[in-house]
């Protein structure tokens, strides 16, 4: 792990193309802005986690869980059943 030191309103720079700046210093917090280009997607590590177990969540679906999907139950009244006007 590379460890740096900033200063607020200082940047580093992650390849050409993500800059992270020192935007604020409070006590022990510190708050980072990030420019990236969109195809990076940028998220906390405790979100990134997040999405990475939901995506192996929905990886692991199986066939027999899909069964229902893309059948469309038949119109009662169908399209050539419609309701007489009285």
């Amino acid at each position: 792990m590379l460890v740096l030191s900033r200063q607020r309103d200082e940047t580093i720079m992650i390849g050409d193309d993500i800059e992270v700046t020192v935007v604020d210093i409070r006590g022990d917090k510190v708050r980072l802005g990030i420019t990236a280009p969109k195809e990076i997607s940028v998220h906390r590590k405790e979100v990134y986690d997040a999405i990475r177990r939901e995506n192996r969540a929905a990886a692991q679906v199986k066939p027999e869980d899909l069964s229902g999907l893309g059948k469309v139950a038949p119109n009662p009244k169908g399209p050539g059943n419609k309701e007489e006007k009285k």
